[in-house]
C-alpha cells in the first residue's frame, strides 16, 4: 500500500520544537516572539485561517496580535498600519491575510512589510534571496512541502520533480527550493501541453494547481512521491461538503508516498509560519 506522509504529526512535532525555542527566547530576552496578523474585511475562509493561526501561536508560546480592519479601510491607512508594525519591536513577524478588497493593491501592501518581518516570504527581497540560495524567509507552504519530502527521501539530487502550478505562493518558490537541492525541475501550468506525459516522467510530483482531481493515477509512475498542495471544498450530490486535493488519492496506490488531503500539507503551512516567526525573532535579536 502507498505510504501516507503524516503531515499533521510532523507539523505537531515542528510546533513543539518552536514552543521550546520560544520559551528559551522569552527567558533570555524578556519577551515572547510576536506575530501580528492583519485581517481586512470578513472573508469566511480568511476568518477560519486567522483563528487557526492565532490558536497555534498560543500553543507555541508566540504572542499574537490580531488586527481586524474594516473592508472599507483606505489603502493609505493600511500602509500606515504596516509601517507602524514594522517599527514595533514587540512584533517580529507580520502577516497580512489575503485576499484583500479590490480597492487595495495587495502587492503594494506586501512589499511594505519589512523583509525581516515578512514571515510569509513574499517580499521581493526574500524572493531574491530564495532565488540566489542565500538566507531569507521562505514561503510557508513550499517550506512545509520540502520538510515532508525530507521524511521520505534521503537524497533529492538528480530526482526529476514536476511542479504543477506557477504561482508566486507555491509553484515558483518550491521549484527554486527543489533546484537548490539539485533536483531537475519542470514547472508546468495551465498552458502546458501534454501534461499527463510530463507528469509520468516525474520522480516527485508537486500538485499545486488548485484544480480538484486534476492528477489521475495513470499520470503517476510507480514509485513516485506525490505532494498534493490542493485544498478545495466541494459538495456531493447530497449537499455534504468535503475537502479534496489536486490528486485523485484513491488511484495512487502504486506511488511510493502521498500526502493526504486534508492532513498533509495544510498543517505544515501553519507550523512553518510559527517557525518563520521564531526565526524572525532570532534575527531581530542579533
Amino acid at each position: 500500500m502507498v505510504k501516507l506522509i503524516p503531515g499533521k504529526r510532523i507539523a505537531d512535532e515542528l510546533c513543539s520544537r518552536v514552543a521550546t525555542e520560544a520559551e528559551i527566547f522569552r527567558l533570555a530576552r524578556g519577551q515572547s516572539p510576536g506575530l501580528a496578523v492583519v485581517l481586512v474585511g470578513s472573508d469566511p475562509a480568511s476568518e477560519i485561517y486567522v483563528r487557526r493561526k492565532v490558536a497555534e501561536c498560543a500553543r507555541a508560546g508566540i504572542s499574537s496580535f490580531e488586527l481586524r480592519q474594516d473592508a472599507s479601510i483606505a489603502e493609505a491607512d493600511l500602509l500606515d498600519l504596516v509601517d507602524k508594525l514594522n517599527r514595533d519591536k514587540s512584533v517580529h513577524g507580520i502577516l497580512v491575510q489575503l485576499p484583500l478588497p479590490d480597492h487595495i493593491h495587495a502587492t503594494k501592501v506586501l512589499n511594505a512589510i519589512h523583509p525581516q518581518k515578512d514571515v510569509d516570504g513574499f517580499h521581493p527581497v526574500n524572493v531574491g534571496r530564495l532565488s540566489t540560495g542565500t538566507e531569507g524567509l521562505v514561503p510557508c507552504t513550499p517550506l512545509g512541502c520540502m520538510m515532508l519530502l525530507d521524511t521520505v527521501v534521503t537524497d533529492l539530487r538528480g530526482k526529476h520533480a514536476v511542479v504543477i502550478g506557477k504561482s508566486n505562493i507555491v509553484g515558483k518558490p518550491i521549484a527554486m527550493l527543489l533546484l537548490e537541492r539539485e533536483c531537475t525541475v519542470t514547472v508546468t501550468h495551465i498552458a502546458t501541453r501534454g501534461l499527463p506525459e510530463i507528469v509520468r516522467e516525474a520522480d516527485i510530483v508537486v500538485a499545486a494547481a488548485g484544480a480538484p482531481a486534476l492528477v489521475r493515477g495513470d499520470w503517476v509512475k510507480p514509485g513516485a512521491i506525490v505532494i498534493d498542495v490542493g485544498i478545495t471544498r466541494v459538495r456531493s450530490k447530497d449537499g455534504k461538503a468535503r475537502i479534496v486535493g489536486d490528486c485523485v488519492s484513491a488511484e495512487m496506490d502504486h506511488a511510493a508516498a502521498v500526502t493526504p488531503v486534508p492532513g498533509g500539507v495544510g498543517p505544515m503551512t501553519i507550523a512553518c509560519l510559527l517557525s518563520n516567526t521564531m526565526r524572525a525573532a532570532r534575527m531581530a535579536a542579533t
